[in-house]
């Protein structure tokens, strides 16, 4: 399992693989993903299968820009204007699946809608042009794992389960991208992410927050009780470590960090830090992680939907 810088002739090497069946893996703006072509029952599914991800939790389609979004989704003016505003970026967009879109019923895990976005990454929008098909590209990592944002993460997570690494570097946002739902007359936010529902809300009007899957099953990645966690258990708002706990501290802390978010306190700064930072302290002789308090606006609400997933507790 190569891992290739994104010169020319790896981005065609990649888009072959993809256009085989294979499943590669690219850096966007948010974290790496893990590529399939988004039209391939096989290929899907052996996303599933690498990542040991629920068959009911649906996938994003990744596509190169917003005439490709309408070949797979119907768009109506609301998803237009947000489209042109922040594509290509961290912003995904669930819509209704035109009948015609050709894509495999498994990205939509057998919803009517679909999850699509441009990702603000030019080693991504190369891949997308070259390989000529949407890609199915969820986190490239083991389902429910702490998220990845270096290509060293992703082949400690995957192994030889995807068959190509593009490495782009460290990841700018370092959290996901927002998933808006755009299927009622008020706009659902399924996830926080890498656009903020104040930004969202400055276009659109007031929007509304659901976080949890319903009984009908997650609508979009991300909505499953224990998400983004390590291995050991992460304790969060916290005021100062116990005895064994890593201590993850965000602007002044009260003891000596063992690391720290974002020293200045830069909200931006601790979301390109989050993934990173708790893998780094997911080791001996660390018995847990114990999280300082993050506000809870603008980015801040993505850090502390991620950090809330983390600590949620196991199933038995």
């Amino acid at each position: 399992m190569p891992i290739l810088i994104p010169t020319p002739s790896a981005l065609a090497e990649a888009a072959k693989r993809l256009r085989a069946g294979e499943l590669v893996a690219f850096p966007t703006e948010t974290v790496y993903g893990l590529g399939g072509d988004a039209t391939s029952d096989r290929a899907v599914a052996a996303i599933f299968e690498a990542k040991r991800r629920p068959s009911f939790n649906p996938l994003i389609a990744t596509v190169a820009d917003i005439e490709a979004a309408e070949r797979l989704v119907e768009m109506d003016a609301r998803a237009r204007r947000l489209a042109e505003l922040f594509w290509p970026g961290p912003l995904t967009l669930v819509l209704p699946r035109r009948k015609d879109s050709g894509l495999s019923l498994l990205v939509t895990a057998g919803l009517d809608s679909v999850a699509v976005r441009v990702p603000e990454h030019p080693v991504t929008l190369d891949l997308l042009r070259a390989a000529r098909i949407p890609i199915a590209g969820p986190s490239a990592n083991p389902s429910g794992t702490v998220s990845p944002t270096t290509a060293a993460h992703v082949e400690a997570g995957l192994g030889d389960r995807v068959s190509m690494i593009l490495d782009g570097g460290p990841c700018r946002v370092g959290v996901e991208s927002t998933v808006l739902a755009l299927l009622t007359p008020v706009p659902i936010i399924l996830r926080p992410g890498g656009v903020s529902r104040e930004q969202i809300e400055a276009e659109l009007g007031p929007v509304s927050l659901v976080l949890e899957a319903g009984k009908e099953g997650p609508r979009s990645p991300g909505m499953t009780g224990h998400h983004y966690a390590p291995s050991l258990p992460v304790r969060i708002e916290a005021d100062r470590p116990r005895p064994g706990e890593a201590w993850l501290a965000f602007g002044t802390s009260p003891v000596a960090a063992d690391l720290n978010l974002s020293p200045s306190g830069n909200l931006t700064e601790a979301a390109a830090n989050l993934f990173a930072m708790l893998r780094a302290l997911d080791r001996p002789p660390f018995t847990g992680i114990a999280v300082m308090p993050i506000p809870r606006d603008g980015l801040g609400l993505a850090i502390n939907d991620r950090l809330k997933r983390a600590a949620a507790p196991r199933a038995a």
